[in-house]
């Protein structure tokens, strides 16, 4: 069985250079992970936080399952995010090193039913990597149209 993806962070791509990639679970209420099942999630602006030797989620949007009545919870509050010891040891040490954040790059369902978050050691980018990014896509799309209309001669 595969991973089903449930939300992905596009901005995270846009705004960030991502370094390293780690997978963790996340502590959720039953009725957060009815309304995940139904996809209704944003990573926008969320970001991870290591405090006090635990890692945390913050601003990540879980809407209210509209079935769970009083059972709900606080749609964005920080969620706890489940990792070893020894993998918060390590995020936080590349993460006390000037310009590293973590990231959520997305959230799915793993093989047994089980809710991931894939997250990211990344560093910010800057003005002129943005423009790099768009001429290098620029220019990648000006040899394909080029490619292609040499094939049509």
């Amino acid at each position: 069985m595969e991973n089903k993806d449930i939300v992905t962070n596009r901005k995270a791509f846009r705004d960030y250079d991502i370094l390293e990639r780690h997978e963790a679970g996340i502590a959720l209420a039953g009725s957060e992970v009815k309304s995940l099942r139904q996809a209704k999630a944003s990573l926008n602006d969320s970001f991870a936080r290591i405090e006090k030797g635990e890692a945390f989620l913050h601003n990540l949007f879980i809407a209210p399952y509209e079935q769970a009545s009083y059972l709900n919870v606080e749609p964005v509050r920080a969620r706890k995010l489940l990792l070893h010891r020894g993998q918060i040891h390590k995020l936080q040490s590349k993460v006390t090193q000037r310009g590293f954040t973590l990231i959520p790059l997305k959230m799915y369902f793993n093989a047994r039913g089980i809710v991931k978050v894939e997250l990211a050691l990344a560093t910010g980018k800057k003005l002129y990597d943005h423009r790099e990014d768009i001429k290098r896509r620029e220019i990648d799309l000006q040899m394909r149209r080029m490619i292609k209309n040499r094939g049509n001669r």
